[in-house]
This record gives C-alpha cells, structure tokens and sequence, in this order.
C-alpha cells in the first residue's frame, strides 16, 4: 500500500448497511461502467467553498472504486481514501496504485483531528449516520476547511430518462433508482452552512454499457440475478427503439453542496 499520509490514524473497520456493502460484489463492473464527474463540478466546488484542490489534502470518504478519487488528484489535490467495502477497496488499489488508502467510514475516520483542507463525500453521504458523520467531518477539517457532498443522478428532466425512472420506481417501489435531485438538498444537515448548485453533464455509451451500469445500482444488487436480468431485457428492447443506433446519450445532473468549517 501507498503511504498513507500524516492525517491518517489509523485503520478502521466499518459497520455500514447491507444494501450499502451490497457494492462489494459488483465492485469490477462498477468501475468500468459508473459515470465518473465532470471537470466543471470541481470547478463549482472551489468557488463554493472559497479553496483550490492544488496540493489540498484531500480526503475522500465513501471512496469506492476511486471515481471520485480519480478526478480529485488529477486536479492537483493530495488524497487519501476512504472505503468500508473490502471488495471496493480491491479495486481502488487496482486502479489508483498510488493513492493511500485506508478502510474505515465517515461515522469514524480513521484520519487526525484538523488535519485536512476538504473532505469529499462523492455518493456517499447518504450512507452515514449525520448524527456521527457531521462531528467527524468537522473534527478532521482544519478551521476554515471544506466539506462538499455531490450526487451523480440522471437527469429527470430528459423525456426517456424520465420514462425509465418510472419503470425503476414501479420495480423497486422507491430506492436509489428512484431519485429526485432537489430532495438531496432537502436532506443535507441543517447545522451547516451549505451553499449548493447542480451541474448537468452528459456522456455517450453503447446500450450495453448503460445496461451494464444500471445492473450496479444497489437495488439491483439486493433484487438478484434472476430479476435483475428480466429487468434489463425488457429494458433493452425499449431503448434499442429509442437509441436505433446502439448509442445512449446517458444525462446526469450532479448536486453538489459545500460547507465551510
């Protein structure tokens, strides 16, 4: 493993969800086929909380496979992960050899107090306890350090991704398929001074990649094979009309909210 920095503590051991953990098992096929984030939310990031990712010390919490983490040092920010699954945190290693990381979860950093300039939660917040997570985050941040939360979600907005949320909706009957950008903003901490903005962003992929990332959704996870693959071939005879050419333009609004300690 990669040094692990002089904010890191010590090595924690996690107690997450089932759902959340449920990540482990797809860990591969969440890191070739997740969306990763736009330049222009980081962009949005620093004028929010005031700060630049050059040589900040970084630590990204919820980490995963290192989509987040990815984007953050190639800013210039120096990180560490963070990660409770032991599978997603196999696959940070194969993919970003050279960033340390750490198992733990943000209801407990295994990180020094006061040690860090911003903490990232990239899709992860909503995993934690805020009872825990919100004194956590502000005892590893230096005075006047930032914390910032985003969500990657489809873009409701858009008719066919609309379309599709229903039938999510009807299979799952809520869920993380089911999503509501605004209501991310609804639900964040009242006892921090968030200031918020969404960032819409697009990519191209072949049907059987989007397919491919919507078999990594948690609810899937839980669902299992058999009806995770009854879902995704009707899905494929729905967007194979919409998309003839094999091509989906998947869009994405990502919410992003920043505070300053």
């Amino acid at each position: 493993m990669a040094d692990r920095g002089a904010w890191v503590e010590h090595e924690g051991m996690i107690r997450a969800s089932s759902q959340g953990l449920s990540f482990d098992s797809a860990a591969a096929g969440y890191a070739a086929h997740r969306p990763s984030y736009p330049s222009a939310l980081l962009e949005a990031a620093e004028e929010l909380g005031g700060f630049s990712l050059v040589g900040a010390r970084v630590a990204d919490v919820g980490a995963g496979t290192g989509l987040g983490t990815r984007v953050l040092v190639g800013r210039g920010a120096r990180v560490v992960g963070v990660e409770p699954g032991a599978g997603m945190a196999a696959q940070f290693r194969v993919g970003l050899p050279g960033v340390p990381l750490v198992l733990g979860d943000g209801n407990a950093l295994p990180l020094h107090s006061s040690s860090l300039d911003v903490v990232t939660y990239a899709q992860s917040w909503h995993w934690t306890d805020p009872r825990r997570s919100v004194p956590e985050a502000l005892r590893v941040l230096r005075p006047g350090g930032a914390l910032a939360l985003w969500w990657n979600d489809s873009d409701g907005g858009v008719p066919w991704v609309a379309e599709q949320d229903a039938r999510l909706r009807r299979l799952f009957a809520g869920g993380d398929a089911s999503y509501d950008p605004e209501a991310r903003f609804r639900r964040l901490p009242g006892e921090l001074p968030f200031v918020r903005r969404q960032v819409r962003w697009s990519r191209d992929v072949s049907l059987d990649a989007h397919l491919a990332n919507l078999a990594t959704y948690s609810d899937f996870l839980v669902l299992g094979r058999e009806g995770t693959d009854r879902f995704l071939a009707e899905e494929r005879e729905i967007l194979a009309g919409v998309f003839p050419g094999g091509t989906v333009r998947e869009q994405y609004v990502v919410s992003l909210a920043v505070a300053v300690r």
